[in-house]
């Protein structure tokens, strides 16, 4: 997706600029209030905020898919501007490789086939020379997410907007593209919870506050800026706190000289003054994103014996199917951890078992099996989150409890009425929340997860971790966040690739 001006830009100059803008998704949701902020030619940006707190608005904003309710949004004559999605649309999977590209442009462009080949080069999507006539859906999870980041390289905007563009991308993507932005001469905004990715090229942080709807603007390295805002945190609290302590002394002291009476009630009239005045001094301080509370996924009792067998699988190499042999059996408590590179599978071998579908695979009959999905397909993006929290309470064999579903919900920050919100309105991440629900409802007995990390909130991964490392039933993880594994008990590893 593409939006292009006309004129030329000094490096330097300031390229886009919010004024006052102010944005509402619907009535009585708003997101944005009156927000200031400028972006330079050349800069490197991340910009950062709770799930659901309206990082992509500002991008559809940039890129003029949505309209302010009030303010300006500034963008110079000559910027290009072009954006990677987080995921590819429905419609889009259909499409050949060519095509995919094609509809990156608004005009023809006569020499597609070599941009195409240059850019899937910079992503690290190696056999280029063979996908052209590929049709997208046939691509891994990974190897979309490529494919995305390509749609937008391939643009050379001179202001990149990247969406999660590290989620499904092995550590050899990451390290490409990490490369790639270091490298590149003209602007870039970037939403990630990745923080050393980050911290590798970032310039400068926009901080998107949820409570305040207001962006705040730092300079510096991503962990940097973290420390800062952290710091200035700490100083505010520590002022506030005294403030208070010598508010509340004030107002004692007032009250015993009220008593007193006589001359004494001017004094304590002078004394209530000053405490209304330090009053004043008190500073709002910033809030810290909230964190979802603590959970357990309960696992499907009564199951004895071996959950799930697998005697044989398949992986993708050089384009071939090949068959392997293996001998993995998984009770209760115990986590196996699928590896391999993007491509080889990974996907498509959970894809299989959840089904069970898979050769050489069999699970024990009435295992309840609870099945992440990296692209929230599991999720029926029509239903609202109350519908999709009540088909996970039913696929257990319980009655619908509204009072436990609410309680479920808030866990995972879906409050209020948000539960009557459809899932395909949420953000990426707070999808990723109503699915973590949806398991801790469904008490699964095997426990299927693809890149469970993928678009959530950083603060949330140690309590998600913690979760999947006290699950007591059986459990087949990918993820290529190495960090988050550490943090998980795993019995046994099957890599694809060897």
């Amino acid at each position: 997706m593409v939006k292009e001006k006309n004129k030329e830009i000094v490096r330097g100059d300031t390229i886009v600029r919010f004024e006052k803008v102010s944005f509402e998704h619907g009535v009585n949701k708003p997101i944005l209030d009156e927000v200031d902020f400028s972006i330079r030619r050349g800069g490197k940006i991340t910009l950062m905020g709770q799930n659901g707190a309206g990082k992509s608005t500002i991008f559809g904003l940039i890129m003029e898919i949505l309209s302010p309710e009030s303010g300006n949004v500034n963008i110079v004559n000559g910027v290009s501007i072009a954006t990677a999605r987080q995921v590819i649309p429905r419609d889009d999977l259909k499409l050949t490789v060519r095509e995919f590209f094609e509809k990156c442009f608004t005009k023809k462009v006569y020499d597609i086939d070599v941009k195409i080949d240059d850019v899937l080069e910079v992503v690290h999507l190696r056999g280029h020379e063979k996908v052209h006539n590929r049709i997208v859906s046939t691509f891994s999870g990974g190897q979309q997410a490529r494919l995305l980041l390509a749609s937008a390289l391939i643009q050379d905007p001179d202001l990149l907007l990247l969406d999660e563009p590290t989620n499904n991308l092995d550590k050899a993507g990451i390290a490409h593209l990490t490369a790639f932005l270091r490298d590149y001469k003209k602007s870039v905004i970037v939403i990630s919870h990745d923080s050393e990715f980050l911290n590798a090229f970032t310039e400068g942080v926009l901080y998107l506050d949820i409570y305040t709807r207001k962006i705040e603007q730092y300079v510096g390295n991503y962990f940097n800026v973290v420390k800062d805002i952290t710091a200035r945190m700490e100083r505010e609290n520590m002022k506030n706190a005294q403030l208070e302590k010598t508010i509340q002394a004030k107002k004692d002291q007032a009250n015993v000289f009220a008593h007193k009476g006589g001359r004494l009630r001017l004094v304590a009239k002078r004394m209530r003054e000053m405490a209304e005045d330090l009053e004043e001094e008190i500073v709002d301080v910033r809030k810290e994103d909230k964190t979802i509370r603590p959970f357990t996924i309960p696992n499907q009792p009564d199951l004895i014996g071996e959950i799930i067998s697998i005697t044989s699988f398949t992986t993708m190499k050089g384009h071939k199917i090949v068959k392997h042999k293996a001998n993995i059996c998984l009770k209760k408590k115990q986590h196996l951890l699928l590896q391999g590179p993007n491509g080889i599978g990974k996907s498509t071998l959970l894809e299989k078992i959840a089904k069970s579908e898979a050769e050489g695979t069999k699970i024990q009959e009435g295992v309840r099996v609870g099945y992440y999905r990296q692209d929230f397909s599991t999720l029926d993006f029509n239903d609202t989150v109350m519908q999709s929290l009540s088909s996970g309470i039913l696929s257990s064999g319980e009655i619908v409890n509204e009072e436990r579903l609410r309680a479920t919900a808030a866990q995972f920050l879906i409050t209020g009425d948000m539960v009557y919100t459809k899932i395909g309105s949420l953000s990426e991440g707070q999808k990723g929340l109503v699915a973590f629900a949806r398991l801790v409802l469904q008490k699964p007995g095997l426990l299927i997860l693809d890149e469970p990390t993928n678009h959530i909130n950083f603060r949330h991964l140690p309590v998600i971790a913690k979760a999947l490392d006290e699950y007591q039933g059986a459990m087949i993880l990918v993820s290529h966040v190495p960090e988050f594994v550490h943090q998980i008990h795993i019995d046994e590893i099957l890599d694809l690739e060897k």
